[in-house]
């Protein structure tokens, strides 16, 4: 996968007149970043959703999804299709709704009090908040990895097959087939082959987080959901997270959040730019980098505002 320039000249916006008033500066930003004015003011805004995201084969289909923790809005009308096969990610500033979003495919966040969906949301053509899903089902399509390892304070190999434990599995050759592709798809069976019955507890941050990574995949989940997977962890674990997101992204659909504009524009196929729970730009990565269609893309992923 090319990784895409992110170096982006900035259209000349000056007027000449270096004594603008407080109104004539707001009017100016405004006239700037009319999506992003629009979305603070509660105003109703288009979505730029490229052409060529027209006509993929979907894995996630989310279709004017809202979402309300009590009386607060986190998500708005959010509309946007995951392709099959390929590494999508959600970018935008901290409280945007990309943690939210992500979190709402396995229905996380059903576990908050107060929280309410309105829209849809389908996985493979299957609706997600059908009243007859049954949502362990559900989590068992749907892996995921959070932003700090968390292995299970058991061996390395009780780690990896837990889930098809909690399935009823129980045959010795099958669980240690399972767990050897899983170590070998998360890079990681090489370093942990001789250390299977040690505790997950030992491993460094790094190897934990791509523990956690082979217990998501182990059961050839239908999309892999990645929440900042590399926030807390160093310069070197993270390169490896990142080269490991490119070799599992043959098999797997990946939908990942990141802060990172640089590693968004490393591994993954298209992204989605988010703000205060809206949609604003959605597109191949290199266009949404290189050619974004609004001036609130290329400011944001130019690290000029946000």
């Amino acid at each position: 996968m090319p990784t895409p320039s992110i170096t982006i000249s900035r259209p000349q916006t000056g007027t000449g007149n270096s004594g603008l008033s407080s109104s004539s500066e707001a009017a100016s930003l405004a006239r700037k970043y009319p999506v992003i004015d629009a979305i603070r003011s509660g105003r109703a805004h288009d979505s730029a959703v490229h052409e060529a995201m027209q006509g993929l084969d979907p894995v996630l289909d989310v279709a004017g999804f809202r979402l309300w923790y009590g009386k607060a809005q986190a998500l708005h009308n959010v509309s946007l299709s995951v392709p099959r096969g390929k590494v999508t990610a959600l970018i935008g500033p901290s409280g945007c709704g990309k943690s939210t979003l992500i979190r709402s495919v396995n229905r996380l966040n059903d576990l908050i009090d107060g929280v309410r969906v309105e829209g849809e949301m389908s996985l493979a053509g299957e609706s997600v908040y059908g009243a007859s899903v049954d949502v362990i089902d559900l989590r068992k399509r749907v892996g995921m990895v959070f932003q700090k390892p968390n292995p299970f304070p058991m061996t390395i190999f009780e780690n990896v097959v837990y889930r098809l434990r909690i399935d009823g599995e129980r045959r010795r050759s099958f669980l240690a087939d399972a767990c050897e592709r899983a170590l070998r798809s998360a890079a990681l069976w090489d370093e942990v082959k001789d250390r299977l019955k040690d505790s997950a507890l030992g491993l460094s941050g790094g190897q934990q987080q791509r523990l956690c990574i082979a217990r998501a995949v182990v059961a050839d989940p239908e999309l892999l959901l990645l929440d900042e997977p590399c926030s807390a962890l160093d310069p070197v674990a993270t390169l490896r997270i990142e080269e490991l997101i490119h070799e599992i992204s043959n098999r797997y659909s990946v939908l990942i959040v990141t802060h990172n504009m640089q590693q968004a524009a490393r591994v993954s196929d298209y992204t989605a730019f988010m703000y205060l729970g809206r949609l604003v730009e959605y597109g191949p990565t290199s266009a949404l980098f290189q050619t974004p269609r609004l001036l609130e893309t290329e400011d944001y992923v130019s690290g000029r505002f946000g």
